[in-house]
């Protein structure tokens, strides 16, 4: 297996990548949450660091996420301030802490494969669809936003629509020459040069266009607003002035302690699905400890609350760009954070000169290998069982958003899990055929599902017939499926049926019965 220390050639690259993927989105997610911009900056770097120092996962990286923006407008406008909000964050990473003690991350361990896929998958549509406006240079949705329904008014359909009528010449080339560049690094022997990954090159060529389109005076200049904003600190002390403390005395408030428990329960189920589907991507089958991560989660909450960053989850965008990247190990999310820290202290003008366009092609070609059509091939091949669950995930969080979606999904998978379960016969039957007495074996485990398949073979028998259940084999069974038995039982006799149950105690039935 990789090594932080042996995979560092690997990682470094993959770090570089990873940060210029989350540097937009962790403006664009600040921007979206009405929070400061640098708030999204300064939960990067605390979830690049200190949560992939502290994480068992070794690709998942971590980060402000898009799915968090709706409960983080709401949260700020019911406390009434921002450092009152950063009291909730605080709070809601000791709710992941007190998750992960409880060991509450086994929850991960039932979440269906097919839903995992169509997520993965759903991902990779939601870049391409969203990605497009940003890639022509319509750039009035934030970076990052995964809803179908934008702040904006538009629809992630009509802002597509709007982007086609309004076309940054500039823009469009930036971003297919980026596209181009992303294309052959990956299929010729570009590849090959492991320290200068392809992304890197993109955004420096994307950079380079628009600095030879400004001095050439021509009007295919991108402008400020389609470039990277960073804020630019004039002094030490404007840069510490970005960093904002909460306001303690809200942890007596009880609104503060309802936000904060609703961002650590959403958050927490955001992470252990997209830790799920990190691990799915990992060339290695690596299994990552899920309690562990809500612990490291909790750790990273509490310390971006309390300097003044945004709420935190495992992100599956930088994470599919860490895996895409080449990255082995966690060095490459701790490096990103490293990364992230020098540039917004050292290189904010330069960073400010990135354009969105090239951004965007690299976020477009992640996205075209998550939902890449052999995966769809793939997942018909295994059966409608497993098709639908993937296809209903897909469309749910196509037209919702991540979590909405997930739910929706989840809802599904379960629903034919279930169907399952209730067609399961939770018996055997032990006598040759034809014996004048039947003879049933029930199964280790019998739930309340199972009553219908029990049900209808107590329904089957006549006037004369002889039956034994023998229940000596099992080690849990429903309560329902007892007092239905003892209820047959009951009415048996009257009906002239011959019926035994042994290795079981069943209960006195109800009055009435």
């Amino acid at each position: 297996m990789p090594t932080m220390v042996g995979s560092a050639r690997e990682d470094a690259p993959a770090a570089v990548v990873v940060f210029l993927v989350a540097l937009p989105l962790c403006l664009g997610i600040a921007l979206a949450s009405g929070a400061p911009l640098f708030s999204g900056v300064i939960s990067g770097i605390v979830g690049g660091i200190v949560i992939g120092i502290l994480s068992g996962s070794q690709l998942m990286v971590s980060g402000p996420a898009a799915g968090l923006t709706a409960i983080v407008v709401s949260a700020i406008a019911t406390l009434g301030s921002y450092p009152a909000f950063l009291m909730a964050v605080v709070l809601s990473g000791g709710v992941q802490l007190v998750l992960g003690a409880l060991r509450a991350g086994a929850i991960s361990y039932y979440f269906p494969s097919a839903v995992i896929r169509g997520m993965l998958a759903a991902i990779g549509l939601i870049l391409i669809l969203k990605q497009l406006p940003h890639a022509v240079g319509w750039d009035h949705d934030f970076e990052g936003d995964e809803s179908f329904v934008q702040p904006d008014g538009d629809t992630t359909f009509t802002a597509i629509g709007h982007a086609l009528h309004a076309i940054t010449p500039g823009a469009l080339l930036i971003a297919a020459v980026s596209l181009a560049l992303l294309i052959a690094w990956d299929t010729t022997g570009l590849k090959r040069l492991k320290l200068l990954p392809g992304p890197l090159v993109a955004v420096l060529v994307g950079v380079g266009i628009n600095a030879a389109l400004q001095r050439s005076g021509s009007n295919w200049t991108l402008l400020a607003e389609h470039l990277v904003q960073l804020p630019i600190a004039s002094s030490a002390g404007e840069f510490f002035s970005f960093f904002t403390l909460p306001d303690f005395s809200a942890a007596a408030r009880m609104d503060t302690w309802r936000v904060a428990v609703t961002l650590g329960v959403v958050a927490s189920l955001e992470t252990l699905l997209s830790l799920e589907a990190t691990d799915r991507m990992d060339t290695h089958k690596r299994v990552s400890p899920p309690n562990r991560e809500l612990c490291a989660q909790g750790a990273g909450n509490v310390l971006s609350g309390l300097i003044g960053g945004l709420p935190m989850t495992g992100v599956i965008v930088r994470s599919a760009a860490n895996v895409d990247a080449g990255g082995k190990t966690r060095l490459a999310a701790i490096l990103h954070g490293v990364l992230l820290l020098l540039a917004v202290v050292a290189i904010p003008a330069l960073l400010n000169a990135i354009p969105l366009a090239s951004l965007a092609a690299v976020l477009l070609y992640t996205g075209f290998k998550l939902a890449h059509p052999r995966i769809v091939r793939a997942m018909w091949g295994q059966g409608w069982k497993q098709f639908v669950p993937f296809a209903a995930t897909i469309a749910a969080i196509l037209f919702t958003d991540l979590l909405v979606g997930i739910a929706l999904g989840l809802a599904m998978a379960f629903a034919f899990i279930l169907l399952d379960e209730v067609r399961f016969e939770c018996f055997t039957v032990t006598s040759p055929p034809g014996a004048v007495l039947k003879r049933v074996q029930l199964q280790e485990q019998v739930s309340f599902l199972n009553k219908a398949s029990l049900a209808k073979l107590l329904a089957s028998l006549e006037p004369g017939d002889r039956l034994e259940i023998d229940g000596s084999s099992c080690r849990v069974i429903h309560h329902d499926v007892l007092e239905h038995l003892a209820e047959f039982r009951s009415q048996a006799l009257q009906r002239g049926i011959d019926l035994r149950v042994v290795g079981i105690d069943l209960p006195t039935p109800p009055p009435g019965h």
